[in-house]
């Protein structure tokens, strides 16, 4: 009996997060990396111009020039899919087998298992899946990296041999050598002319960042184009566009076959259609550049055209050195947040300490304000966040980098999800049937989709699963876990694609509340804003609203010399400011919740 029960927990979310490793996804609910891929060094090569760079390169000493092999043909691409699937087919299928022979000895030979021998016996599974998957990741890269970049990102989500296995895919994939990224350099930057100890007067081999994409290294400008002064150059990997849409492809290809299967938590079809069009931006550094100043420009400025401190730091681009495959920005001094965790060991800072604590709320606070404005107020956002393009820099505060992927959602939707924010946030209780009601009507009117058969409030339980984490208990009795087969997101038929991207950005945050144990609703924050968004479209009364930013800007302001403050004090008066200050916070915290409860 006890067996029994083990199953019927552990089995049951086993068996789903095998269907999520056999379509690679979790893509629609998340949050990622950008992983950059160097292509088997088999291929062969011919002579390309620069204009039609299209794949790896090795570069001849002798001449200098680089030799690009061609882009993938339709069998490269079958050959990668079929090499994955190759790998990833009996992975599941020992899961499915060892699941099968466990209840054969339960059944038939009265076999009793605990529950400390089922997770023994899951373990050695996840183990030798794990190994496995990142060792066909490793010797395919392309969109199979980014796929492990979010499932390391996860560990609320999936076991952590995965997740531990997948994390050096956060930022660190095998690196282009550096005479072959200035050879790109030249032929796409320099003029006729110029030699590269022209424009760049130091330049470092070692790349700072390796990913699918492109690679990032570090360099400082020469006093011809208003140097010195430290810049990053993202070089993007020849070959690499067409590898990656041709693993988008594939990918499509199977989530459609296994579209209408039950298991699935969303129709993950919707989703790589989304990324389809997303990830095709990605490979255009102009573009890139643009919406760079573009997102700089909605967080340096309030609603009402006044300068304000941003949330966060961002490089911008640099006038004159930005080409489709080349883009030269400022250079951002820290670390990826993926490796935050081992910076802090080694400065002597306790993980688990009130300053990370703290640290954990700023970067929370960050994410939440950047993400909440430019969505809501300009619908216009940066559409890859995972830990490997936030930074944690070095005077303390956030950086975000790599605005390949961006995002440009309706008015319609911008003003709904306003709408849904302020339902959320307003509601009387997690069970009163008019919020309910209203919370999911607004979620329908967004474009969701639901199962014929489901409960009346799984379309609100859906908005707090995504929207509001703070919630323990969903209406309808739904589990808050994605893998739970009680789950609202089993009741979504479809998403809109113009939200799937909105739901990333949510996960990304959702999923680093829980890795820091920091209650957070996204609801309860982006609140102020869509009100702010709302009563301008509707009712400006521009003198309530100025006063309003003014505190809003006077307070964020305050917050951010307190904590740059605290930063520069000695490490033992520092950790025991911290620890005030992060008592403060949990109770200032635990009274939000008290008060919510007392109105409910």
């Amino acid at each position: 009996m006890q067996m029994r029960l083990v199953f019927r927990k552990k089995g049951t979310s086993m068996l789903l997060f095998l269907c999520w490793i056999v379509v690679i996804s979790l893509l629609a609910i998340q949050n990622n990396v950008s992983s950059f891929v160097v292509p088997p060094a088999e291929h062969r090569s011919v002579n390309l111009p620069a204009s039609t760079i299209e794949a790896e390169t090795d570069v001849e000493a002798e001449t200098n020039q680089v030799d690009f092999p061609p882009p993938l043909s339709r069998i490269d691409r079958l050959k990668r899919a079929a090499t994955f699937w190759s790998v990833a087919v009996p992975i599941v299928a020992n899961y499915y087998g060892k699941f099968a022979e466990m209840k054969i000895r339960e059944g038939l030979l009265g076999e009793e298992m605990s529950e400390e021998e089922v997770e023994s016996v899951w373990d050695t599974q996840h183990v030798d899946g794990a190994s496995k998957l990142a060792s066909v990741i490793a010797s395919l890269k392309g969109f199979y990296v980014k796929t492990a970049q979010i499932i390391s990102s996860r560990q609320d989500l999936f076991p952590k041999q995965y997740t531990e296995a997948l994390s050096s895919f956060t930022d660190s994939v095998d690196p282009m050598e550096g005479s072959l990224v200035k050879a790109i350099i030249e032929q796409e930057l320099l003029n006729r002319d110029e030699k590269f100890e022209d424009v760049f007067s130091e330049f470092d081999e070692e790349p700072l960042g390796s990913a699918s994409v492109a690679q990032v290294h570090r360099a400082v400008l020469t006093e011809k184009y208003g140097g010195p002064r430290e810049v990053a150059i993202k070089c993007q990997r020849p070959s690499i566009e067409s590898k990656l849409m041709g693993d988008v492809a594939n990918l499509k290809q199977i989530s459609k076959t296994f579209r209408n299967l039950e298991a699935l938590p969303l129709d993950y079809y919707t989703v790589f259609c989304e990324l389809e069009k997303s990830l095709a931006d990605e490979f255009d550094f102009v573009a890139e550049a643009v919406a760079m100043d573009r997102i700089y420009n909605t967080i340096t400025t309030d609603t009402s055209g006044n300068s304000v401190e941003p949330p966060l730091t961002m490089p911008r681009p640099v006038p004159g050195l930005v080409s489709r495959r080349v883009l030269v920005m400022d250079y951002l001094n820290g670390v990826p947040l993926s490796r935050a965790r081992e910076e802090m060991i080694k400065k002597g800072i306790d993980p688990d300490s009130p300053e990370a604590k703290i640290f954990g709320r700023k970067l929370l606070t960050a994410l939440t304000q950047v993400f909440g404005r430019t969505i809501l107020e300009t619908g216009f956002f940066h559409a890859d966040p995972h830990p490997g393009n936030l930074f944690v820099l070095e005077d303390g505060s956030i950086g975000l980098i790599d605005f390949g992927q961006v995002k440009q959602i309706s008015g319609r939707s911008r003003e709904t999800l306003a709408k849904v924010m302020m339902a959320l946030d307003d509601r009387k209780s997690n069970d009163n049937p008019e919020d309910l009601e209203k919370i999911g009507n607004l979620a329908l009117e967004l474009g969701v989709e639901l199962n014929e058969d489901c409960k009346d409030e799984a379309a609100a339980a859906v908005a707090m699963w995504l929207f509001d984490g703070s919630v323990d208990d969903l209406p309808g009795g739904y589990d808050k876990g994605e893998l739970s087969p009680n789950s609202p997101v089993k009741e979504l038929k479809s998403f809109p694609q113009d939200l799937v991207l909105v739901g990333r950005s949510s996960i990304l945050i959702k999923g680093l509340s829980n890795r820091l144990n920091i209650p957070w609703s996204l609801s309860q924050n982006w609140a102020p804003i869509a009100r702010d968004v709302l009563d301008r479209k509707f009712t400006p009364t521009m003198r309530r609203v100025r006063f309003r930013d003014i505190f809003s800007t006077a307070k964020k302001w305050g917050t951010g010399k307190v904590s740059s403050g605290v930063a520069r004090l000695p490490a033992p008066i520092r950790t025991r400011v911290a620890s005030v200050v992060a008592r403060i916070q949990d109770s200032r915290s635990r009274r939000a919740m008290q008060r919510r409860d007392r109105k409910q």
